[in-house]
């Protein structure tokens, strides 16, 4: 399918965060990256991507600003920048990388635990259960690629949760950008970070295969984590409530890692969870007293579904982190 592309003008300026605008185009909901299009002004001339929205995706819903006609063109690009993110689309452009720079030079992390999350909603749990320590998040393709698109990150770093940020491969808009997921690893450890939390950005592809789905960048995450010898750690997701079969329980995205690297990572189990616990895994029984307190405060939503909603699914995740706090002593 070709892009779908419309002109517009921009008609409202409802919010700037770092790296990200929310304007409305013609009066519709759109996102603006000003680091890629430059910055945005009431009455620019632009043009706007509408597939998303066209299609009713859920997380995905609104306009993406494509270029901005009025102020985005003659950008300046990144001093001494080479390496291309989204190379060869529309939107390719050079950024800075961390192998190009001391900081990816690392090649074993040396026994530090790696969290490998399926869903971007499990980030903050995760890193709630890792209050106290180092933390750096790497974010991997499997749902949306910026950084500044998310923010449940932009709170855990206000929150002092987050301590760095990594953009891997085709994601963008990190502390550090990085070729692969293994760089982003390795440049995580040299940064001395206690624990590395890896996740996918806000939204998920899902098809109902048992492999076609961002879930799996959990497996390349846990793949890479233990050839690197870290310590990876599993953030299942697990539902009581979710109105699909595949997700109730253990979800098959959960499922499917294990399936593949299930004797090559430990799996944080909330202690009381009434779920069946996962198959095919060394499954450790955490404590999760408290999470409720832990979590205060922090961005919880799942599918529309909050604490009170589907309270094992959060559980889980900080489980995850209270696991990895443990293994980072």
């Amino acid at each position: 399918m070709p892009l779908s592309l419309r002109r517009g003008r921009v008609t409202a300026v409802v919010e700037r965060r770092q790296g990200l605008a929310r304007v409305e185009v013609d009066g519709e909901a759109c996102v603006a990256y000003p680091r890629l299009t430059g910055p945005v002004a009431l009455g620019d001339e632009v043009i706007v991507n509408v597939q998303a929205r066209e299609l009713g995706l859920g997380s995905g819903g609104f306009d993406v600003l494509y270029a901005n006609l009025t102020r985005g063109l003659d950008l300046p690009g990144e001093a001494a920048a080479h390496v291309m993110k989204l190379p060869y689309a529309p939107l390719q452009y050079a950024a800075a990388h961390a192998e190009e720079a001391t900081d990816a030079s690392a090649t074993t992390l040396g026994g530090t635990p790696v969290v490998a999350c399926s869903l971007h909603s499990q980030l903050a749990p995760v890193c709630a259960g890792l209050a106290g320590r180092r933390v750096a998040y790497v974010q991997v393709p499997g749902g949306a690629l910026p950084l500044d698109l998310s923010d449940t990150v932009r709170v855990l770093r206000e929150r002092g949760l987050i301590d760095r940020t990594i953009a891997a491969g085709a994601c963008f808009g990190g502390d550090a950008e990085t070729v692969s997921l293994y760089s982003a690893l390795t440049a995580a450890r040299a940064g001395r970070a206690d624990v590395i939390v890896c996740a996918i950005g806000p939204g998920v592809v899902g098809t109902g295969t048992p492999f076609g789905h961002g879930g799996m960048a959990a497996a390349d995450v846990v793949a890479a984590a233990t050839a690197l010898g870290g310590a990876p750690v599993l953030a299942v997701r697990v539902s009581e409530v979710d109105p699909r079969p595949r997700h109730r329980g253990v979800s098959h995205h959960a499922q499917a890692v294990l399936d593949l690297w299930g004797g090559c990572c430990s799996v944080a189990w909330p202690a009381g969870c009434p779920i069946d616990e996962p198959v095919g895994a060394s499954v450790k029984r955490i404590d999760v007293f408290g999470w409720r307190d832990a979590c205060a405060g922090l961005p919880l939503a799942s599918m529309g579904r909050g604490p009170d909603d589907d309270a094992w699914f959060f559980a889980a995740a900080f489980a995850a982190g209270r696991l990895a706090h443990s293994l980072a002593g």
